[in-house]
């Protein structure tokens, strides 16, 4: 039997991550960060289940069996939802696409890759935390300590913000006004700029932290021990810590799982309390469509969204916005740090 000639994985995912995404299809660093750590959690569970080492894996080693195991195991290992595991699907369904155009020999390969569905999801459910909650978490980074002056800025601005972690992660510090009339600009999903005013309190947190922040060559505001941009895990590590600090002292964290997107939402569910304006929310969130914002009117229904006008969300205030315009795994990590 005739055996087909294999192909590196390396080249081609390198070529369709650096070139491919940003180049011809005019996609943010954003996307090709997401997508670049979608394959790194596939590489690490390729050679984990075939003992295959890194610097040999093919691309026929991607195979529709395999995937689907891996998009099994996101669910119950890493506790995935139904549409963070459909994300990485479209990811790695994005990429077969790519190489039917590049590689003929693998268009069967690619084709039944393609043919993969996503799971069926229910409406989503907003998981949010209380004005309360969100106090205990962010009050606990010792200010006299490095990493406690970057994690109760880097909380802090997540929470008032409304940031996804990609965009918090994606800031440098070219992106920061902290004059007279400070400012954040923010890139997020399809390459839409938004431009946030900062109160005082996140300003005086900033300017802590960019003066504690270490010399390195990169320009991101968020740095790791190391000197090199934090990631995605090292950010949920950080928030997972001191939420289990705060579980102690605040008993109804015990029974909630926080994500960094539970600080999103629950900056949206407490600005929508405080402006009774679905239009601000998806402003401040940056949503390209109104009907991204409205699941928060579905997400308390005990209170049917009565408005507490007793807080203001930590200082959340409507304003005006403008808008401005090697080998696997280290060519995917370098591929998931936006170009300085």
């Amino acid at each position: 039997m005739l055996k087909l000639a294999q192909h590196e994985l390396a080249p081609v995912l390198s070529r369709y991550l650096n070139e491919h995404i940003v180049r011809d299809r005019g996609l943010s660093q954003l996307t090709r960060s997401s997508y670049a750590h979608t394959f790194i959690l596939l590489v690490r569970y390729i050679t984990n289940a075939t003992r295959t080492p890194i610097d040999r894996l093919q691309l026929e080693d991607i195979t529709a069996d395999i995937v689907l195991s891996f998009l099994d195991d996101l669910e119950k290992t890493r506790k995935n939802s139904s549409r963070s595991r459909n994300l990485r699907l479209a990811a790695i369904r994005s990429f077969f696409r790519y190489v039917q155009m590049k590689i003929p020999a693998a268009l069967d390969q690619a084709a039944r890759i393609r043919a993969l569905g996503a799971k069926r999801t229910a409406v989503p459910v907003v998981d949010w935390l209380s004005l309360e909650e969100v106090k205990s978490i962010l009050k606990l980074p010792d200010m006299a300590r490095h990493e406690g002056i970057r994690d109760r800025a880097m909380l802090s601005l997540t929470y008032i913000c409304g940031l996804r972690v990609s965009e918090v992660l994606a800031i440098s510090i070219r992106d920061l006004n902290l004059g007279p009339k400070p400012t954040i600009h923010v890139m997020g999903k399809g390459r839409r700029a938004r431009v946030m005013p900062l109160g005082p309190e996140t300003v005086k947190l900033l300017r802590a932290w960019t003066f504690a922040r270490p010399n390195a060559p990169y320009d991101h505001v968020f740095l790791n021990r190391h000197g090199q941009p934090l990631t995605r895990d090292g950010f949920a590590a950080r928030l997972t810590k001191y939420v289990q600090i705060a579980s102690k002292s605040m008993p109804s964290l015990m029974s909630k799982k926080v994500t960094p997107h539970v600080l999103r939402h629950s900056c949206a569910m407490h600005m929508l309390k405080a402006t009774r304006d679905i239009r601000k929310v998806a402003l401040w969130l940056g949503h390209a469509s109104i009907q991204s914002t409205e699941i928060y009117l579905h997400a308390d229904p005990e209170e049917k969204l009565e408005i507490l006008t007793s807080h203001g969300g930590l200082g959340i205030k409507a304003g005006n916005f403008t808008s401005r315009a090697s080998d696997v795994m280290s060519m995917l990590q370098a591929a998931r740090k936006p170009d300085n």
